[in-house]
């Protein structure tokens, strides 16, 4: 029997209409919502032959448990995350260098969502999370994603210092990011197959995650604050990989 799970959000619901329709089981709009943004996922449900139904607004704010849905809920069957073995599998087949984005115990999934969304961006081959004590792909992280949920891999793995050992044996360097870690990122070579591993909101890296980095790099930050949000900085370390890939490392 297959697992269900809702999106929610215009934009991420037309986000999974385009991407992955075989994903939906059907669609619940918002009664008395009919401006151009629903008119164009009424569409593309109609292209796709999937169901709409439109039920009253207390219906979906159920559904959600009360978060904001804009009129609009789409219910999908779940993309399960990879395992360990599914995640080397991806590596193996996917086109190189490699690029990993690892998340050591994030646990908001307004962090995970985004991460995931600018993980896609970029051309990223997987996003790595550990099963225990870190975020999910709940539905409020599909919504922040904005459709990334449904076509970044994601994988979830119960021992995240083995993996890593695992990635490196797979031909992966693995940079960690730390703030006071001597050398910038803008100084480091990243042209290569990579896992950047980003630490937990406050806490940063566990012990073991750390030991089993290669090198670890810092952000140059120049101003009063001390620390970004971790979705924040791992925009700006993933698309410094893609600078230097596609030529421009100054």
């Amino acid at each position: 029997m297959s697992v269900t799970t809702a999106v929610f959000g215009l934009h991420a619901v037309r986000a999974v209409l385009v991407r992955r329709p075989e994903q939906v089981v059907r669609l619940l709009l918002a009664q008395g919502r009919e401006d151009a943004r629903v008119a164009e996922i009424r569409r593309l449900a109609a292209a796709q032959g999937c169901a709409v139904a439109t039920v009253p607004g207390a219906e979906l704010d159920r559904l959600v448990a009360g978060q904001a849905h804009q009129g609009a809920v789409a219910e999908i069957r779940a993309t399960a995350p990879l395992n360990e073995n599914g995640l080397l599998d991806l590596l193996v087949a996917a086109p190189a260098p490699a690029l990993v984005l690892v998340l050591d115990g994030v646990t908001d999934p307004h962090n995970l969502g985004a991460c995931l969304r600018t993980a896609e961006a970029a051309g990223a081959t997987a996003v790595v999370a550990p099963r225990d004590r870190a975020v999910g792909l709940t539905p409020v992280v599909r919504k922040v994603a904005a459709g990334a949920a449904e076509t970044m891999p994601f994988a979830q793995v119960t021992n995240l210092a083995r993996t890593l050992r695992d990635l490196k044996g797979a031909g992966l360097w693995i940079v960690g990011t730390e703030a006071g870690a001597p050398q910038s990122l803008f100084d480091a070579e990243l042209g290569g197959p990579l896992a950047l591993v980003m630490g937990a909101e406050g806490s940063g890296m566990r012990r073991l995650t750390r030991e089993c980095c290669d090198f670890c790099v810092s952000l140059p930050m120049q101003g009063a604050v001390e620390s970004l949000n971790v979705s924040v900085a791992a925009g700006i370390l993933l698309f410094e990989v893609l600078r230097q890939r596609h030529g421009h490392r100054r």
